[in-house]
Order: C-alpha cells, then structure tokens, then sequence
C-alpha cells in the first residue's frame, strides 16, 4: 500500500526548479563569447591566407604592411557584419512579433523590396554609386512600402494578415520591376549584379561611419517595443486590457523594421534568410518572450551572418562568394524544414 507523503515532506524533497532567468542570462553570455570567436575568424580567415603572427600585427601594430592593410579591410568588413546581422535579427524578431508569424522575415511586409527597388533606380536612373547616397535612396524605398503596407493594410485597423498580404503583393511586384531594369539595361546589370545579392565586402570605416546612427536608432525603438509587443501576442482585446495601444505599438514596429532594413539594405544589399532563421532558432530555447528574443537575436545574427561570410570567402578562394548568396543556399532547407515541422506540429 502506497501512503502519500503530506505536502511539506514533498516540498522539501521535490527537486527545486531551475532558475530561468539565470539560464537564459548564461545563455546570452556564451553567445556573446561565440560572436568574438566567430568575429576573429573572419579576421584571421579569408580569401588571402595570413599567418597569425600577420593577423596579430594587423590588429596591435599597424605599420601599413601588405597583411596589415588585408586585416584592416577584414576588421571594417567584420564591425559592418556585426552591425547588419544584428540589424536584421531584431527587424525579423519584431516583424515575425507583429504579424504572429514565426516565418516571417523582414522582406515579408516588402521592405527589402522597397529599398532595393529605390537603390536600383538610384543607380540607373540617376547613376549614384556612393554608399552616402544609397542610404537615402534606400530609406526612402523602404519607408515608402513600410507606409503602403500600413495603408493598404487598413491603416488604424491593420490587422496581421492585412499587412503581410499587402506586403507580399507589393514585394512581388517590385521584384518584377528589378528584373525588368536588369533585362532592359545592360550596363545597369553590370553595376547592380553584385550589390543585388547582398556583399559585406563594401564594409569600410565609411561605410560604418555613415550606416552606424542609423543601427543604433533601430535597434534601439526594436528594443524598447519589447513589452508591447509581448502584450499584442496574446490578442487585440487582452493587449488592450493591459493597456497596450495597438496602433503606435504597430507603427512603431513598422518604423523600427524600416530603418534597419533601409540602413542594412543599403550597406550591403538584400541578405535574405538571417532575418527568418535566427529569431525563430532563438524562440525554441528562449520561449515566446520577446524580452529575451531581441537581444539573442541581435546576438546570434550576426554568427550566422559573418560564418557565411567566411565560408563564401574560402570556398571560392582566390574569389568569394557573396555573403548573400550563402545565406540563401543555407536558408532554403532550413526554411523547408521549418515548415515542415510546423505543419506536422499542426496536424
């Protein structure tokens, strides 16, 4: 015969639950140790082989050496990964957050449509090629889609399915634009070709001079939104209740999402996939809890981002292969399984 022990000898037997917190604190710790050590791969690895010790003088004894002009360009290149993969994870995190989408990424609502469409025309039509001037062009794509999602999504009353619906038909009808100005103008596709599947080997001190504000202004509103948008997770009606206010919780995510787009797209070109796949990685060991989301995203980003750039830099030696690129031949399966782990969770 059993007999139950009473409830104080359970309490004190029963094993004590683990601290969250302070998992999810280590966590973010040895993920911020896993950037460095990806971060100084791609100084020391790429498509010109250095030793070490010209690696180590680079970096401490710049005197102007052959290695230490190639580890200078590794280090601006490296810094511009950083910044544009945590740009691009906090963007996905707040999108896939706003839509109620977990397979949302930043080109779902059109905004990387946008500033690319706005960037090349900037090239064609007006011949811009400096980075000084592919931001504003970029910014204004990317802010004028963000506004024509949000109207054609019902403005005060978007609701999710509204805004990805107008995202995704106005992202295919800028992509159909893109190939048009790429057929019909030769040299145009000579200049674009590159920019158009998203490079990080424009990363100069300039270019994370002039990108820098802007980064840390997103990323900054991305951050601060991350209350509101744990309250509009659980429906209209109960984010309401607690006080939310759905409309400037919506147009502030629109904004954040847009600059970060526009400021990354418009440093490196279209990255598609890192936007997708970290923040939904980083939502399986941290939970919904967009407090915890955003800064490992903002985190592991960037290790996605830089370890395909190092990988395009190595395959194709003594070439690269763009960053963008690699991130979509990796990102596809990882999409497909995915989707297909949701539709099996669903059925």
């Amino acid at each position: 015969m059993l007999v139950e022990s009473p409830p104080e000898q359970r309490a004190e037997t029963a094993p004590a639950p683990p601290n969250r917190r302070a998992i999810r604190v280590l966590g973010l710790l040895v993920s911020v140790v896993i950037l460095v050590l990806v971060a100084l791969v791609s100084i020391a690895i790429g498509a010109k082989e250095l030793s070490l010790e010209q690696v180590w003088h680079g970096l401490f004894e710049d005197t102007g050496t052959y290695g230490d002009v190639v580890v200078a360009d590794r280090l601006s290149r490296t810094v511009l990964g950083v910044l544009v993969g945590a740009a691009l994870g906090l963007a996905g995190s707040v999108l896939q957050a706003l839509t109620r989408n977990p397979l949302a990424d930043p080109g779902l609502l059109g905004l990387n449509a946008g500033a690319s469409a706005a960037v090349v025309t900037a090239i064609t039509f007006f011949g811009v090629t400096s980075l000084s001037g592919y931001v504003w062009f970029a910014f204004f794509g990317a802010a004028s889609v963000g506004a024509l999602v949000w109207f054609l999504g019902g403005s005060r009353g978007a609701t999710p399915v509204r805004l990805v619906l107008a995202g995704t038909a106005i992202s295919a009808a800028l992509y159909g634009y893109l190939q048009a100005i790429m057929i019909l103008d030769d040299a145009a596709l000579g200049r674009m070709r590159f920019w158009t599947v998203g490079s990080l080997a424009s990363g100069t001190d300039s270019t994370v001079t002039q990108v820098l504000p802007f980064l840390l202004a997103g990323s900054l509103l991305a951050l601060a939104l991350a209350r509101p948008l744990n309250a509009m997770a659980m429906g209209d009606d109960t984010a309401k209740a607690l006080g939310a206010n759905l409309n400037r919780t919506r147009a502030l995510s629109m904004l954040a999402a847009t600059v970060l787009c526009g400021a990354a797209t418009a440093a490196c070109g279209p990255i598609v996939f890192v936007g997708l796949m970290v923040p939904h990685i980083v939502r399986s060991f941290t939970g919904p809890d967009l407090r915890w989301i955003l800064p490992y995203a903002a985190v592991l980003s960037p290790v996605l981002l830089l370890g395909a750039d190092v990988i395009g830099r190595i395959v194709a030696r003594p070439a690269e292969l763009q960053v963008g690129i690699v991130t979509a031949i990796l990102g596809g399966p990882v999409f497909i399984f995915l989707v297909r782990r949701r539709r099996t969770a669903q059925l």
